[in-house]
């Protein structure tokens, strides 16, 4: 989304030089078997899977190729560990894009992009102003758009002025959920896809993004942060008034499909999101760094819904994140810092699931 949305980057830059030794897989990592390299340099996140279990949707930005902010990408996933992973562009290439996701038929894709707004990327955060603080940009141009597999824009999904972006589908694919501020604050929507029609499901002061729907569509889960004492309520509110958001204290919540019971999981501190449900929707996947006061590693954890029972599960002293499990429950991807020689590059890696 990245999710941490667009901080993935920054994260990657900061950690990108940790001093263990580079492996696609750590000890302790006992969930993940067949291990699988996809990506070779730049900045690869956020995949996310087919409802066949066969593809995978990606945003990848990479310099070296031209590719100066995010544009998404398609391909399938090898079967052996001896094939390479081949993929294409299929987002327009025109501003940033974020967020994709396939729908049910396979031919489909919704993502976030700025296009229309212009075509090059929209500037970056300037931090200093912030002093240096940990800020990412709510661009008032992205809108969620879907899009054939072969880059061809058929709908504009988001109309309002303002941030609409980090959307995902249910399983079925008849409804979406996303983030927008066009309310004034960063709140969470559900859209019928027929119909267009929507409600907001969220409704408590502070950022509500990064959400997904259970398997079974009764539930979903997000990260969410909650200023509470006066300064940060006006830094929270200052920030959004300028297109701002400091997403360094989140926690994960659940509640009903329609944003009732809602319930937060997690009381870690520091910065907890890309929340994730397993394929049995009993248990959240999330990526975290509350082990660590410095602000990284980042690492993944599974919890259930409860908030009880968590378990570690990824090793990297770098950044793991974006895990999504496979709709057929046999593999995760994530992307990591792992493996990257000692750059700055954070790649996507698929694994066979071992519960």
């Amino acid at each position: 989304m990245k999710k941490y949305f667009m901080s993935l980057f920054v994260f990657a830059f900061v950690v990108g030089a940790h001093a263990q030794a580079d492996s696609v897989l750590f000890a302790g990592e006992k969930h993940f078997k067949n291990i699988h390299q996809l990506t070779f340099g730049g900045d690869n996140a956020e995949a996310y899977w087919s409802f066949d279990s066969k593809r995978i949707t990606f945003q990848r930005t990479n310099p070296k190729e031209g590719l100066l902010c995010d544009q998404i990408f398609m391909g399938k996933v090898p079967t052996l560990l001896t094939d390479s992973f081949k993929y294409k562009l299929i987002s327009g290439g025109k501003g940033r894009t974020t967020c994709s996701y396939f729908l049910p038929d396979g031919k489909h894709i919704i993502y976030a992009s700025t296009f229309k707004g212009g075509d090059d990327c929209p500037p970056a955060v300037d931090r200093a102003k912030y002093g240096n603080k940990y800020i990412w940009p709510l661009y008032n141009t992205y809108d969620i758009f879907m899009a054939d597999t072969n880059g061809h824009v058929i709908k504009q999904l988001t109309t309002a002025k303002g941030y609409d972006a980090e959307a995902t589908l249910s399983y079925d694919g008849k409804k979406m959920i996303y983030c927008s501020d066009k309310e004034g604050d960063l709140d969470l929507y559900v859209m019928d896809l027929a119909t267009g029609k929507e409600k907001k499901v969220t409704n408590t002061l502070g950022y509500d993004g990064g959400a997904w729907f259970s398997p079974d569509g009764t539930k979903i889960v997000w990260r969410a942060s909650r200023p509470k004492t006066e300064a940060e309520v006006e830094e929270y509110k200052s920030l959004l008034k300028e297109g701002m958001v400091a997403p360094t204290n989140m926690e994960v919540f659940i509640a009903n499909a329609d944003g009732s019971n809602a319930k937060q999981i997690t009381h870690f501190g520091q910065a907890n999101w890309a929340p994730n449900f397993t394929p049995d929707g009993k248990h959240i996947i999330f990526c975290s760094n509350h082990e660590y006061k410095r602000g990284f590693p980042f690492n993944m954890y599974l919890i259930d819904l409860e908030g009880n029972g968590l378990e570690k599960i990824s090793r990297d002293r770098g950044f793991d994140a974006f895990p999504m499990f496979s709709p057929d429950g046999k593999k995760i991807i994530f992307a990591s810092n792992r493996n990257n020689g000692g750059t700055r590059d954070t790649n996507l890696f698929v694994a066979d699931w071992v519960d």
